[in-house]
């Protein structure tokens, strides 16, 4: 029923408006994965290692928050357009399961290993679990966007 809706074949028979949403949801993906990444590199402490952990969080995570909510909107907008396609599409569906485990990893970190800050905030190396945490956002968010430009070019 999705699919047929005249949002979604308003934004799917488009000549601009699908180029227009796809184009707005990668740039959210550079922005929200972009700074997520210098904060990941800092967590694994391979860069910016004379800045505070908590000095480079309180930086990239607002630039992170405005990148993944356009990044979710237009998610969901292209979903909207491509509702049956998405749903058959084994990339669709891992790229979910990926997106959870990313989810999952950025809550535990907030909720076990950030609680800590304290304690190794100006570490150059910070301990092992914050590194594990960085690590794993890295290749999570690197195996999202493989799978979602592999689900676009199988539609």
């Amino acid at each position: 029923w999705l699919y047929v809706t005249d949002g979604s074949v308003g934004i799917r028979e488009s000549v601009y408006l699908f180029p227009i949403i796809e184009g707005a949801h990668l740039l959210g993906i550079a922005l929200s994965v972009g700074v997520l990444c210098w904060f990941d590199l800092r967590l694994l402490g391979l860069t910016l290692r004379d800045e505070p952990v908590s000095k480079v969080w309180a930086q990239v995570m607002p630039w992170a928050l405005v990148g993944f909510v356009l990044m979710l909107v237009t998610g969901l907008l292209l979903f909207w357009a491509e509702a049956v396609t998405a749903y058959h599409s084994f990339h669709f569906w891992l790229k979910l399961s990926l997106i959870l485990l990313a989810g999952v990893n950025a809550l535990v970190f907030e909720t076990t290993v950030r609680r800590n800050i304290t304690e190794w905030d100006r570490d150059a190396v910070p301990p092992l679990n914050a590194r594990m945490a960085g690590a794993l956002s890295l290749i999570l968010w690197t195996a999202i966007i493989v799978t979602g430009r592999t689900m676009a070019y199988t539609f």
